[in-house]
This record gives structure tokens, sequence and C-alpha cells, in this order.
């Protein structure tokens, strides 16, 4: 039987040439060697390699294709990136250049996946008005489900940058302290209440200026693509730290995203309205009159093979867009390879809440040793295709 091609995809493959998206990796003959590359079916295109190939179309931006991380091809803004995106597609979908370029391919199961950029700045946003509402039902049950401020702007918090890892890390159970109402002094320990947050992941790409607010209107020129994150947490160190600050070590342990970024422009078939807001917002999170700011991702959560909910990220009461307007309107500057979060993805249906804080209405079972969680995605495409988006994979080691 004669070698497939690397430009034969099955019918309806999610990573065809209307995705596109960006990774790092590194062969077994060279382990030490990272090299970008895009995904194409099941197939990995060496971007360093590129140029060799397309040196009318690409040679200008050789070295950035020659670089071990994403971080300077996210730099270079969106009219470098359009162009470069351009030609992979050229690349992967012109017979007229299939030869120079099917030696390029490295087979996906044969390349070892690294962390895509190297992580600036990561702020988590808490933006699912259902998810936020279940939560604070959960943690608050004599009190408003939504705090005052929750539907004025969209609440986040600066997490730690140094504890992202590429999907296929393993997680250790985080020690800490915990104080359930009814005990009398906090122990410390392992987590009980081991929990996941499907969400979805922002990359930054082009920096901004400091004291220069990014207005919703420029968004797509600093931010480069998605990916899938898990926010592994802690819910009972949570529960006992979070007071009056916020999320600190119960969230900072570990953080999964995926090993490949879609670009922003690979989902502009899947843009649509947010839901509905009850309350009006300020000047420059008002999005009335801007291009529909959702996202129509949807999510699968899957423990030990099964799946667990399927969260709609179309459901999100903040968008993106609003989101990198707020984190810099007090005049904060965005750094290339900022992450940020939206917060855990829930719908308002029982399967479609994205953390087991909700699905078990806080009484658990929460995250076992030995479990495995895996987060994947799609979102709708032109001409009736799907976009994948990487997953997110990550197991539960006992703690050290």
């Amino acid at each position: 039987m004669p070698e497939q091609s690397p430009f034969d995809l099955a019918e309806g493959d999610p990573f065809g040439p209307h995705n596109l998206p960006y990774g790092v990796f590194s062969t077994a003959d060279a382990p030490d060697r990272r090299r970008l590359g895009v995904r194409y079916g099941n197939q990995v295109l060496d971007l360093s390699a590129l140029p060799s190939a397309l040196p009318a179309a690409i040679h200008p931006h050789a070295e950035l294709l020659a670089a071990p991380t994403l971080n300077p091809l996210l730099a270079a803004g969106r009219p470098v990136w359009q162009q470069i995106r351009a030609a992979v597609h050229t690349a992967v979908t012109d017979p007229a250049h299939h030869d120079e370029v099917a030696p390029l391919f490295h087979p996906l199961d044969g390349v070892t996946l690294h962390l895509p950029f190297e992580v600036a700045d990561y702020v988590d946003f808490y933006a699912s008005e259902h998810h936020a509402t279940n939560v604070g039902r959960i943690f608050r049950p004599n009190d408003a489900a939504l705090t005052p401020n929750w539907k004025h702007l969209p609440i986040g918090y600066h997490g730690r940058a140094g504890t992202v890892v590429v999907t296929g890390t393993p997680v250790v159970r985080p020690h800490g302290q915990r104080k359930a109402p009814a005990d009398e002094a906090p122990s410390f320990g392992p987590s009980v209440r081991l929990d996941i947050e499907a969400e979805v992941g922002f990359v930054v790409g082009a920096p901004s200026t400091l004291h220069e607010p990014v207005a919703q209107g420029a968004f797509r020129d600093h931010v480069f693509g998605v990916c899938l994150l898990n926010d592994w947490s802690a819910r009972d160190i949570q529960a006992w730290e979070y007071v009056p600050l916020g999320p600190f070590l119960g969230k900072s342990f570990a953080t999964s995203v995926s090993a490949w970024v879609t670009p922003l422009d690979a989902l502009d078939e899947a843009r649509t309205p947010p839901p509905a807001r009850d309350f009006p917002l300020l000047p420059y999170l008002d999005d009335a009159d801007a291009e529909p700011g959702g996202i129509d991702i949807r999510i699968e959560v899957r423990i030990n093979g099964e799946t667990v909910s399927r969260p709609p990220f179309s459901a999100m009461y903040w968008t993106a867009a609003q989101q990198l307007a707020h984190m810099t309107v007090n005049g904060a500057s965005l750094r290339t390879g900022d992450l940020f979060a939206s917060g855990t993805v829930s719908g308002p249906d029982p399967d479609q809440l994205g953390c087991l804080l909700e699905l078990t209405q806080g009484k658990g079972p929460y995250l076992q040793d030995g479990d495995e969680v895996t987060l994947t995605a799609w979102a709708p495409g032109p001409e009736g295709a799907r976009i994948g988006l990487g997953e997110v994979t990550g197991r539960i080691l006992p703690a050290g």
C-alpha cells in the first residue's frame, strides 16, 4: 500500500486548511531543537524549513520562523500574522508546491509537543453568569448569588505565569491550609477537593504602551489566538483563603494549556453576539456597535474517558474584547506572551457545567489520584468545516 500523502485529510478533519494552529515541537533525532510547527490533520508542518520551500512568499520572515518559541512571531503584529498564515495555507492547498513542502511534514504521533509560547503574565476572569451564579449559591447560600459589581465589570485575578504547563504535564495534588466551617482551627495537608475549570485562553501577541488603554476595537491587533485551558482548582484551599483578596494558592499550583494556538482569524465564522445584557455598561465596555464579540466554541469535558459536560462558550456574559479593555483601562500594559483566560465556561443546562463544584453542587466527589481529565473543543468554520482546538489533558498524581 502506498504511503498516504500528508495533504490527504480525512473528511471533516477539524485541523484542515481553515484552521492551521501553531505550536512548538521537537523530534526524536533532535530532542533539544525546538521548532515552530503548524498542525495539519495528523501531521506537523515544520515552519522553520518553510522559507526554503516558499522563498518568495515567506523568506522575509525566516528569522521569526526559526525561533524556538512563538513569542517573536507573536510580537511581529497582525499584518505579519496574516502574511504567514496565507503562505501556510498556500503551502498545504496549492499542488504546485506539494513536492517541496511534503518533506517538511512530521507525523504528529512521532514528535514531542512543548509549551508553545513563553507566558509573560497570566490573568483569569470570571465571565460566565451561569458559573458565577451557581458558585455564588454554593459559597454564599444566604446572600445574593452575584456580587453587586459582577454585571458592571469583568471580574478577574492575576495568576502565576510560571505554573502554566502544556497539555500532558502531570498535575501533582497540592498541599495547603483548609478549614471547614465546623472545624475549630485550620489544618494542613493535600487538597481533598481538587477540581477542574474548563476555560478558553487568549494569547496576546503585539504589546501595548504603558498608560495607554487598549480599546475593544483594537482587540484583533493585539490578540494572536485562542487555546483551551484547564485552571485546576483546590476548592478546600480556595474556600479558606479567598476572603478578602481572592484566589491564591488554591489556583497557582498548575494551569494547563493546549499545545496548539488557533489563530483568531480562523474563528471568524464562529463569531456570535453575547447574551443580552440587562445592565447599562460604561462606555469603554459598551459593545453594542462592535462586531459580535462572542465565539461559538463547543467544549467537551471527559474524565477517565467519560464525557461529563459540554460547556458552550457562546453563553459567556463578558467577551474577550471586553476583558482586554478592562484589563488595560487603568493604563496597565500588555506584553507579548500575556495569557488571559475566560474563567469557567458553563451553560444554563445541567450537562453544560464546566467544573465539578457545579456538577456536584459542591458535594463531590472531586478528582482522585490517577484521574485523567481531557478538554476538547471545536467551532464552526467556513463551508461547514469544523475548527478544532488542541486538546488539554492532565493526570492527577499523589501529593509529594
